[in-house]
């Protein structure tokens, strides 16, 4: 029995995990995946179609022609053009004969807006980034070390109680009072589970993260209205009579009273807001459901931890309403799992557990280790 136990001990020693790094602090995601897609999509789609824009505007040259009159010379068609694209005003007529003027000029800012677009759209995670990930950091950090910690207190109650029991003259004793401490909680983890107990009343972090999408969700919609308005009101209309009859040119007989000119430029404008209003309008749905994933909990990454003694926090405190502190904690757990070292160790104890013929055997992690150690034949059966 001695080299059986050699064994267990090696076994043992070897499931303790080595000391965090302190490269933990640095690799902690502080953006879950969905947010880090929405925010390079939200805002980076707008620049880069604008740089197109301007590009194009650089290498062609004039954004306007219009059509001057055959007396006119290179230079006067030159300031034809000129003041037309300063003025951008069409001049025309109603039904009952009378003249009209309308204004195109959010076609000339309408690279600028989408600029402006941009800016708004990375405003939330500005607010994120300041008001919100500078506390869930140290929240991560923490959460993170005390259940590795809680891990290896484990591992080495375990240790412990194979060196007790192997001196115990009476194995029925020793297991009766293993199980009495369990009913007693002497192996609780008291520090972790009050303090996901207080941030399950906490609601800093969830207020933030719901502000965060509202915001996102209302500068879509804000985006997607004031493009419907471009479209229904000036993006029909590539053509317009310009009329440079003014200043010192008014009183000339010569100059007609209204030019016909061409936007060089109408098409390209039309495909870049079809683009961003097509993508921002299939982001809405991503941003609501951002938002409703913290209407329930995510219990799928703490069930694995119930196999630690005594860690009963998802049974026994789990009940309240999930907007709170400790499932948007959970849900950054999630994206940081790399970093939580015990979760791939334990979530393997837990694929062997559900494999295990007599299940009713191991309750827990000290269970399935005190398997390991060949401490099975000595245990009562229930």
């Amino acid at each position: 029995m001695s080299l059986s136990h050699t064994a267990a001990e090696y076994m043992l020693s070897d499931a303790l995990l080595p000391d965090p790094s302190s490269a933990r602090a640095k690799g902690l995601r502080l953006e879950l995946p969905s947010d880090r897609l929405l925010k390079f999509v939200t805002v980076g789609l707008p620049l880069f179609l604008v740089s197109l824009a301007f590009a194009r505007e650089f290498s062609v040259g004039s954004q306007i022609s219009c059509f001057s009159p055959t007396n006119f010379t290179g230079k006067q068609s030159a300031y034809t053009d000129t003041a037309c694209w300063d003025s951008l005003i069409h001049h025309g007529f109603d039904a009952e004969g009378r003249a009209v003027t309308k204004s195109l000029w959010a076609l000339k800012v309408f690279p600028y807006s989408l600029l402006v677009v941009a800016v708004l759209m990375y405003l939330p995670y500005l607010l994120w980034r300041y008001a919100a990930a500078p506390a869930l950091h140290c929240d991560l950090l923490f959460i993170i070390d005390e259940l590795d910690k809680s891990y290896n207190r484990s591992v080495r109650l375990v240790q412990h109680m194979k060196k007790v029991q192997e001196a115990s003259a009476e194995p029925e004793q020793f297991w009766e009072e293993y199980e009495r401490a369990r009913r007693e909680r002497y192996f609780e983890f008291p520090l972790l589970e009050r303090y996901l107990t207080c941030k399950q009343h906490a609601h800093a972090l969830v207020f933030i993260y719901i502000l965060r999408n509202l915001l996102l969700l209302l500068f879509l919609a804000a985006t997607c209205l004031y493009l419907v308005f471009l479209h229904l009101n000036i993006f029909f209309q590539d053509e317009f009579s310009c009329s440079i009859k003014t200043g010192l040119l008014q009183e000339e007989p010569h100059i007609p009273a209204l030019i016909p000119c061409k936007l060089v430029f109408f098409s390209v404008f039309q495909i870049i807001s079809l683009s961003v209003g097509s993508v921002y309008v299939l982001l809405i749905p991503v941003v609501i459901y951002n938002a409703l994933q913290l209407c329930q909990w995510d219990k799928g990454l703490l069930s694995v931890y119930e196999m630690l003694p005594a860690f009963d926090l998802l049974s026994r405190r789990m009940l309240t309403c999930p907007l709170n502190d400790l499932n948007v904690i959970l849900l950054f757990l999630r994206a940081n799992i790399s970093e939580l070292t015990s979760f791939s160790r334990l979530n393997a104890v837990s694929a062997l557990r559900e494999a295990t013929a007599n299940k009713e055997d191991i309750d827990t992690v000290i269970d399935f280790m005190t398997l390991l150690a060949g401490l099975e034949t000595t245990k009562p059966k229930h």
